[in-house]
């Protein structure tokens, strides 16, 4: 199954093949602030699985730390998709797959939260362990 998106303009095409490894939503102060709002949907996906398929030359990318490589349309600014390669896996903005039925699982990154969820999905303080967090739930 794969899906398709564009950039903000549509400059930048994009697909993504399979089924994510995780979908939720970040609540950290550098998502927010990244994309604009008070939480950020992700998807992650295996670097295979995703593909630009148009606009190469308009994907730009930033990189504030070691931790994730934002990449953006550079004619419009419209995000795609950030690169966390100590993961090993991309995160897929949800909003530039519109057909991807998004199915949150978990809230990493909780105890920075600025719009408290209450949806009964697990809260976590920072990251799950296997990914370098502690793993520790937080109330809803």
């Amino acid at each position: 199954m794969s899906h398709f998106g564009k950039c903000f303009c549509g400059a930048v095409a994009m697909e993504v093949t399979g089924a994510p490894e995780a979908m939720g939503y970040c609540h950290c102060r550098s998502c927010r602030s990244w994309s604009g709002g008070p939480v950020n949907a992700f998807s992650l996906w295996k670097p295979d699985a995703v593909r630009i398929t148009a606009g190469a030359e308009h994907v730009a990318t930033f990189q504030k730390t070691e931790f994730s490589q934002r990449q953006y349309c550079a004619k419009c600014g419209g995000h795609l998709m950030t690169n966390h390669p100590p993961l090993g896996l991309v995160d897929v903005f949800t909003a530039t797959i519109p057909t991807l039925d998004f199915v949150p699982g978990v809230h990493v990154n909780y105890a920075e939260t600025v719009l408290p969820m209450r949806d009964g999905l697990p809260k976590l303080k920072d990251f799950p362990a296997a990914f370098g967090g502690s793993g520790v739930e937080v109330a809803e």
